[in-house]
């Protein structure tokens, strides 16, 4: 009788530029309660808009099974998004599910923060690792305009991001710098962070979609940023955490533990190069770049074996070479997938 053989690991998918497949992030919902101008301008997406049916989207067996045929290609991060991935009913069940993945390193969760007071505890008690909450601005008059006049102040997303905290799940706070609209918040809410410990994140104004009216003069470069918050605080760079880490990180000298802040410098300082990651709609189709035209249905590949789905995937991202913020330098202007239907 020969003895048993250990199983040998696949080998990580890459793609035409070396880049390994890591990070999957999941929208679970293309609807939203908040019409951010930058994502789901509220004249587009109004009462009439043709989001997708509940009947549309990928069951939680589905969603669970597509991730796990990722994870032989090298996945180890997953982020569940939206739209507002916290309107998803019965959200906690599947958390629960991938929550039990082994080879899942990090779950986290992409949130506006307006249920996480609410949700924090069923998710935390599932087994969710992390949430990152969207704020862009700490005046009730920012916040109005900058929800699309849905929510009226900071508060209730303050409270779900304490309440987050306290129940000891990982808390980080993202922010869409556009100048003339929220720059002059970039104090206030560093300001509140730092004084808390929490790592905060400014990011540069994207062309993501085809409906945020997006301008390069809105756009605040990194260095501007990093030069406003440098008048207040003192900034000292830190290393990446991990390969394809999209945030240029600063640890807050006299300040709270855990106190940071971090820049994502799409548009001044593309990093196309080192992007690791892949994008599931609700609906199932998978784009391999945030800012892709079109994705690929994987609904008529789920009736194939776990391991065929996981060869096709492989091919997939194999055959990916997808630069567009550095084609973006060079001119190239394409019809985008719109964010709310991919997340972020």
């Amino acid at each position: 009788m020969k003895p048993a053989q250990a199983a040998v690991a696949s080998p990580p998918a890459l793609d035409q530029l070396g880049r390994p497949l890591r990070d999957l992030r999941v929208s679970l919902i293309d609807r939203c309660n908040l019409r951010c101008p930058y994502c789901m301008p509220r004249e587009i997406f109004g009462a009439d808009y043709p989001f997708l049916p509940s009947s549309a989207w990928l069951s939680f067996l589905d969603i669970e099974r597509i991730i796990r045929a990722f994870v032989p290609l090298g996945l180890r991060k997953l982020r569940l998004t939206g739209g507002e991935p916290l309107l998803r009913p019965k959200l906690p069940e599947l958390v629960a599910s991938l929550a039990a993945i082994p080879e899942l390193d990090d779950l986290a969760l992409t949130t506006n923060g307006v249920r996480l007071e609410a949700l924090a505890a069923p998710l935390a008690e599932a087994g969710l690792h992390r949430v990152t909450v969207s704020l862009d601005g700490m005046s009730p008059t920012s916040v109005r305009h900058l929800s699309g006049e849905r929510l009226r102040s900071p508060e209730p997303v303050l409270r779900g991001i304490d309440r987050a905290r306290s129940l000891g799940l990982g808390v980080k706070v993202n922010t869409v710098v556009r100048r003339g609209v929220n720059h002059h918040e970039i104090v206030p809410l560093a300001r509140h962070f730092i004084e808390r410990g929490l790592p905060l994140r400014f990011i540069e104004y994207m062309d993501v979609g085809n409906s945020n009216d997006w301008k390069r003069e809105q756009v605040v470069p990194t260095k501007d940023l990093h030069a406003q918050v440098s008048e207040h605080w003192t900034l000292e760079p830190l290393e990446a955490a991990y390969r394809g880490e999209v945030a240029r990180r600063y640890r807050v000298l006299d300040a709270a533990p855990g106190a940071e802040i971090g820049f994502v410098s799409s548009i001044s300082e593309p990093f196309c190069r080192d992007c690791n990651r892949a994008r599931l709609s609700a609906e199932g189709q998978l784009f391999t770049c945030l800012f892709a035209s079109r994705g690929t249905d994987l609904r008529p590949w789920l009736p194939c074996a776990d391991a065929e789905l996981s060869q096709r995937l492989r091919a997939l991202w194999s055959g990916r070479k997808d630069r567009y913020s550095e084609e973006r330098a060079e001119g190239k202007a394409v019809q985008k997938v719109e964010m709310g239907y991919i997340g972020g």
